[in-house]
């Protein structure tokens, strides 16, 4: 796809969206914008996008529809419903859900983009805010591999590591593997600079230190100065982290798979959520260890 040719619709301009949109932007690539907030929009408009009042315009301008949303239930708004994307894109246009959202969904929304000619592929990210300014995300692919191939020029504007892990859906489970893991690093890492702290270390030279040895982990080495810093501000929502996880929470218990390190993290964040932690960074975790550590 020549940047040139090709118009983008984008909807969804948060922490991460507005990043991804820009590079776009930079790369040639023709860009219609939604946001349900218009003024996160401005810059990119006074860039040269043009806003568009609703996804469906979004929709019926654009070759290629990216979302970057929050939650499942704005995803099947936004493609399903009668003012939707499926009910209004091109024929032949490429739909590419980026938010992180339910399997199921993402084969739902596939096969109502099929039976009106249009592909839907879901293509959740990985790397945070900091992957979506330097355009270096991961980005997991499920859905159609022509549709892939296609659009594959896209997402190489956006990410560094880009896998087709096979049909609908595929690429959401990948995603909720991925939050998976990061759930028990992330407790790991609070929990490692609560004992540095709690035993008298300077926690600091303890996190650079540990960071280039077999401990290391982006969360460790990204995050670990961050919470000993007291930078709680959001690359990603401690209450999008919460949803992400409740989602592979509820498809590990369809398949009777036990996450004992899951279920604790999604307690322990949840517990951060009620104390007033839900629009902090996911980092915020470390706020539960940290007065206890001083102690």
């Amino acid at each position: 796809m020549e940047s040139k040719n090709i118009s983008v619709g984008f909807i969804g301009l948060g922490v991460m969206g507005r990043s991804m949109a820009g590079h776009l932007m930079a790369a040639g690539y023709r860009l219609n914008v939604f946001n349900r907030t218009k003024n996160k929009a401005d810059e990119l408009i006074q860039r040269g996008a043009v806003w568009c009042d609703t996804p469906a315009v979004v929709a019926a301008r654009s070759d290629v529809v990216i979302t970057m949303v929050g939650y499942p239930r704005d995803v099947e708004e936004i493609y399903l419903g009668e003012k939707g994307l499926v009910a209004n894109a091109r024929r032949d246009a490429v739909l590419i859900d980026m938010t992180t959202s339910s399997p199921e969904l993402a084969q739902r929304i596939a096969i109502a983009a099929a039976a009106r000619g249009r592909a839907s592929l879901d293509a959740p990210v990985t790397g945070g805010d900091k992957g979506a300014r330097e355009a270096t995300l991961t980005i997991l692919v499920g859905g159609d591999a022509a549709a892939f191939e296609r659009v594959h020029p896209l997402f190489a504007v956006m990410g560094r590591n880009i896998v087709h892990c096979g049909t609908a859906g595929m690429g959401q489970h990948a995603k909720l593997a991925n939050q998976i893991a990061i759930a028990g690093a992330l407790q790991g890492v609070c929990e490692a600079l609560a004992y540095a702290q709690r035993m008298g270390l300077d926690a600091r030279q303890v996190q650079a230190a540990i960071s280039g040895g077999a401990a290391g982990s982006w969360q460790l080495q990204n995050l670990g100065p961050k919470m000993l810093a007291g930078d709680f501000a959001p690359g990603f929502f401690a209450k999008h982290f919460i949803k992400d996880m409740e989602l592979a929470s509820r498809v590990a218990g369809e398949q009777n798979l036990n996450l004992p390190s899951l279920q604790l993290a999604l307690e322990r964040f949840r517990q951060l959520a009620a104390e007033g932690g839900a629009e902090l960074g996911t980092q915020a975790l470390f706020q539960l260890y940290h007065d206890a550590a001083k102690k």
